[in-house]
């Protein structure tokens, strides 16, 4: 009974998880060492990365979701939108923002 209040307090109270440790050679370890920022910790390296490969992943899926809806709805309606309108687009967007961050 003691056991299983203490892991109950245990688990509420807890805020972090761990990631697994991995091994890696010796050469890619000093690889890391050395493009560490400074007062960059091995950690905080490791959690930004997993951050950045975790969202680049929902990144993905979610474009893979659209282009898997665009084609069902493509092959019900017969209707497209031409490459030349999108890419039209495109570099509208690309222009534009290239403009902003020129201010």
């Amino acid at each position: 009974m003691l056991e299983a209040v203490v892991r109950m307090h245990y688990n509420e109270y807890m805020k972090t998880a761990v990631i697994p440790q991995v091994r890696v050679e010796p050469e890619l370890r000093a690889d890391l060492d050395s493009v560490l920022l400074p007062g960059e910790t091995l950690t905080e390296f490791v959690e930004t990365s997993v951050r950045r490969a975790v969202e680049f992943r929902r990144v993905q899926t979610d474009f893979a979701a659209r282009c898997e809806a665009s084609l069902v709805a493509y092959e019900r309606t017969g209707i497209s939108i031409p490459s030349e309108v999108v890419l039209s687009k495109l570099e509208a967007k690309v222009a534009a923002r290239v403009k902003q961050l020129r201010k």
